[in-house]
């Protein structure tokens, strides 16, 4: 398996703009289907282009575009690039389009030219937008529902600063927060890391806990306004599962 060592975030980077080649995407899809540590990687990398793409303004090309895109597609299959830069609206990405929308397909030598340049651009502003996001984690966890889903990824920092993640769309029942909690101890209770209100990427910041390690609990409950007024548990849990180090 071509994907079985590669690094999971950047996998699903990869896979989710379109920069897999067709026996790399089978493979991913095929892991999606019992891998929830990939399925949460390639939702995260969803929620961060979908991000990028939304802060984009939408502007018209200009006209005749396509025309001259074609053109110069051609003259790349003939082996005659050239070296001036694409018109203004036209992107890499706008490339690789019209030689799919033209040909229903991307040739392989077609292929890895047009996406070696895609990648670094893609990859570079993901790069920057994680780093706007992201903390140094000591430890990850996937927490799952009790179906299976991915709702959720925690990434606990050795001063116990947590970033929570959430995965795909939660419904958040009126009256209730979201509370995490955790089990330093695994033969102790469970404690509260911190409640947020809305189902989105948020930073928690628990005073006094040690820092987390591998193999240790994590899980989201829905309580009432405030947390549980019991300190620990009390409402149906959303999502629970354990630590494991980083890729």
């Amino acid at each position: 398996m071509r994907t079985a060592d590669r690094d999971l975030a950047e996998l699903a980077d990869e896979f989710v703009i379109g920069l897999c080649d067709p026996e790399e995407q089978r493979e991913v899809e095929q892991r999606l289907e019992n891998e929830a540590d990939l399925a949460a990687h390639v939702e995260l990398a969803r929620q961060r282009f979908a991000a990028l793409d939304a802060a984009t303004p939408e502007e018209a090309l200009p006209e005749g575009l396509w025309t001259r895109i074609t053109r110069r597609l051609d003259a790349l299959e003939a082996g005659g690039a050239e070296s001036q830069e694409p018109e203004t609206g036209a992107t890499v990405t706008d490339l690789g389009a019209a030689r799919a929308a033209r040909s229903g397909g991307i040739g392989w030598t077609g292929f890895t030219a047009v996406t070696a340049v895609a990648a670094s651009l893609v990859l570079a502003i993901a790069l920057a937008w994680n780093v706007l996001t992201a903390v140094d984690p000591k430890v990850i966890a996937v927490l799952v529902s009790d179906d299976g889903q991915p709702v959720a990824m925690i990434e606990g920092t050795q001063d116990n600063t947590t970033l929570v993640t959430m995965l795909g769309d939660t419904d958040v029942p009126a009256g209730t927060v979201l509370q995490l909690w955790t089990k330093p101890d695994p033969d102790g209770p469970p404690v509260s890391v911190g409640v947020f209100d809305e189902p989105q990427k948020t930073v928690l910041e628990a005073m006094g806990l040690p820092a987390p390690t591998v193999d240790q609990l994590y899980e989201i409950t829905f309580e009432q306004p405030g947390g549980s007024p019991t300190g620990l548990p009390t409402g149906p849990i959303l999502g629970k599962g354990f630590t494991k180090e980083p890729n």
